[in-house]
């Protein structure tokens, strides 16, 4: 399916140019209208090369070029913690986000009538792990993300530790990080962000938000590849997280196969219990680095336009939408219904004019990224019943 775009309809909209110019990073669009990085997104080129270049290597070398492997480690903990305002020290290469999640969830201390503050509209990566403390004498207390701040603020008195997403799967509403950060801060509470939905669509920085620990895999907003994430543990908060997977490479001497000195490595690596994923490594450094490039500052107006540009389309033709979009909570992710027609039913109309969107609770869920054209929107919004 060509997406070529008529010039003489192309409106004005934030970064106007980004899209074009960085079109030819993304070939789907060659083929398809891609409206569904919340779910898996495609891989940019550069992402792809990187791993195509590692697989080629080894197949003709095997693992000759070892050194460029460690690099490679070694360049996503650096480009991973640029994009979040951290130290690289700070950083663990995991499989996914919730492993990360988990890692935090199942190292700390917890004692019976230890209290934390969960969220209920959460993803399951960031909920199940919260349940399950419940169910061993963690007292949860449970919020709703569109609660205001002086609730969480009464939550957060005398809790150990307050878990959310930066953007939430299903309603696309963007927490007040910085705002939350800062209760949790004032009442020395350990703040953990499952960033997966906002993560290379909109800026965070872990310092200014008093973020303690956060995850986020390589395979929606980051453009990168699947199985290959970060965590990111302040310093401050390594020392009381004990890792709950133990091998190899969680202590300081892993080079040294005869040591038997369990002392654990003195960075996040002690997170790491064994080998990496190194083409994962490849692509997720290719394509963080591909967005510092662009800059998510620039990427972040973008994408709240284009989805805006959905809302206001599908209210349009009487559409019922999920929540409410306002200055700061918007994201790029966009879902909505129509009374009497079934989610997996549009999301077919749609996947048949070679538009990808997902089916999530009997909603549309859609999550443009910053390379989708405002008319490419268009065609998405004439082509709903």
């Amino acid at each position: 399916m060509s997406t070529e775009i008529d010039e003489k309809l192309e409106p004005v909209e934030p970064g106007q140019a980004l899209w074009r110019r960085y079109a030819h990073h993304f070939p789907v669009r060659e083929r398809l209208i891609y409206l569904n990085h919340a779910a898996v997104a495609p891989l940019c080129r550069p992402a792809a090369d990187a791993m195509k270049r590692l697989a080629d290597d080894c197949l003709h070398f095997g693992s000759l070029h070892y050194g460029e492997w460690l690099a490679a480690y070694s360049g996503l903990r650096t480009a991973a913690a640029r994009l979040i305002g951290s130290e690289p020290a700070e950083i663990a290469l995991v499989k996914n986000t919730s492993e990360g999640i988990a890692t935090v969830a199942m190292g700390l201390d917890w004692k019976t009538g230890d209290r934390m503050v969960g969220f209920r509209e959460e993803f399951p990566a960031n909920y199940f792990p919260w349940k399950r403390l419940e169910s061993k004498g963690v007292d949860v207390t449970w919020l709703s993300v569109n609660d205001p701040l002086d609730r969480i603020e009464e939550a957060c008195r005398g809790a150990r530790l307050l878990a959310i997403s930066f953007v939430q799967f299903l309603s696309g509403y963007r927490a007040p990080i910085e705002a939350i950060g800062e209760i949790c801060h004032r009442n020395q509470c350990i703040f953990l962000v499952d960033a997966i939905q906002g993560m290379g669509a909109f800026p965070l920085d872990v310092r200014s938000s008093h973020i303690d620990a956060l995850a986020a895999d390589g395979h929606k907003w980051l453009l990168g590849p699947e199985g290959c994430a970060i965590l990111y543990i302040s310093r401050e908060l390594q020392d009381r997280v004990d890792p709950v997977e133990f091998g190899w490479t969680n202590v300081e001497k892993y080079n040294d196969y005869g040591s038997r000195d369990m002392s654990l490595r003195r960075d996040a690596g002690r997170y790491e219990p064994g080998t990496l994923n190194t083409v994962g490594c490849f692509g997720l450094k290719a394509s963080i680095e591909c967005l510092l490039e662009i800059g998510v500052g620039n990427i972040a107006p973008v994408v709240s336009f284009l989805g805006d540009r959905i809302a206001n389309g599908v209210r349009a033709k009487g559409y019922e939408l999920l929540g409410e979009r306002t200055p700061g909570t918007e994201s790029g992710i966009v879902s909505f219904r129509k009374p009497g027609v079934a989610a997996e039913e549009l999301v077919r109309v749609l996947r048949e004019r070679g538009i990808t969107s997902a089916a999530r609770a009997g909603w549309v869920r859609t999550s443009p990224h910053f390379y989708i054209a405002p008319q490419e929107i268009d065609r998405m919004l004439e082509a709903l019943p």
